[in-house]
Formats: C-alpha cells, sequence, structure tokens
C-alpha cells in the first residue's frame, strides 16, 4: 500500500532538526510555492470573511470596478480571473445577494450575460482598499521592491508555459 506521504521522504539528520528530502527539485519548488501560498492566503481569508466575501468573490469585485461604468460578459469576467471558478454563476448569485453586483441579459442575445459594479459594490470596495493594503504589507512588505519585483518576473516565467496565449495574465 502506497503511503500518502510518499512525496516526500523524511529521513533524521540530527536529534534537532529532520531534513525534508524530494523527488527532484521541481517538487520541492512545487512544495514551497504551495506552502508559501496557503500561509499567504489565511491572511486574506480573514481578512475577506469579516465583509462576507471570498477571495474569488473580491477578484470578481476587483475586475469590474477595472471596467466600470462598463460591464463584462460573464465568461470574459471568468477568463479574468486570478484563479479558475468553474462555477462563476454560484459566485455571481452571491454577490448578486449582497447587492454588490448586477446581471443584464442583452435583449439581442439573450444568452450572453453582462455583469456590472453597483454602487454597493464600489462602496464596498472602497471600505476594503485600505485593510487591503495592510493585508499585504503583512504578507509580503518584509521583501524589498526589488526582491518582490524579482519574485514577480520569476512567478511569471514559471507559470508562462501554462498560460493561454494572449491572456491577461500571460
Amino acid at each position: 500500500m502506497t503511503d500518502n506521504n510518499d512525496a516526500m521522504r523524511h529521513a533524521t539528520t540530527s536529534s534537532k532538526k529532520k531534513a525534508v528530502r524530494f523527488d527532484s527539485l521541481e517538487q520541492e519548488v512545487y512544495l514551497h510555492l504551495w506552502r508559501t501560498y496557503d500561509r499567504l492566503r489565511q491572511h486574506e481569508e480573514e481578512l475577506f470573511s469579516g465583509y462576507g466575501l471570498t477571495a474569488q468573490q473580491y477578484n470578481v469585485l476587483r475586475l469590474l470596478r477595472g471596467s466600470h461604468p462598463e460591464t463584462l460578459p460573464t465568461l470574459e469576467l471568468a477568463r479574468r480571473l486570478v484563479s479558475r471558478a468553474p462555477d462563476i454563476t454560484r459566485i455571481l448569485d452571491k454577490l448578486e445577494q449582497m447587492e454588490v453586483i448586477a446581471r443584464e441579459r442583452r435583449a439581442d442575445n439573450r444568452r450572453i450575460v453582462r455583469v456590472g459594479l453597483t454602487n454597493n459594490g464600489t462602496a464596498l470596495l472602497d471600505r476594503l482598499a485600505e485593510p487591503l493594503r495592510e493585508c499585504h504589507q503583512r504578507q509580503l512588505g518584509h521583501l524589498s521592491a526589488g526582491r518582490l519585483k524579482e519574485l514577480r518576473d520569476l512567478l511569471r516565467e514559471a507559470r508562462g508555459p501554462h498560460e493561454e496565449e494572449g491572456g491577461v495574465w500571460s
């Protein structure tokens, strides 16, 4: 039977410290990215939950603010999200219930649903602006601007082959 911990085999190198052995450098880097994401995500979850939001819902609002006062088609909105949202409809349903977005179907094509930010949505984003800046400062403020730019560039390079060509993140 394979153990769930086969990805990482532990070997004791001293009584004080355990060294973690990885199957490859790529695996080690990937697991460091995952661990980093988990630690940084905790700060945002704490912040957003105080406003009745998830990080995905906030991302939708942020994107809509970027196009405001124009609206975006649902599929375009989903394409621009930081992380994939297989159920964009459910996310939009919740935001609409909160009265921070509005959806409209075009008379000429009922299949296309356009989404826009409401005044309540703009007000919510305004209230979140400073607490979110503080959150990002807690997450990454210990790194210099030069190191942050270097990290940004490395992350872009790492995900480059996996991005949609011509997409907003490529």
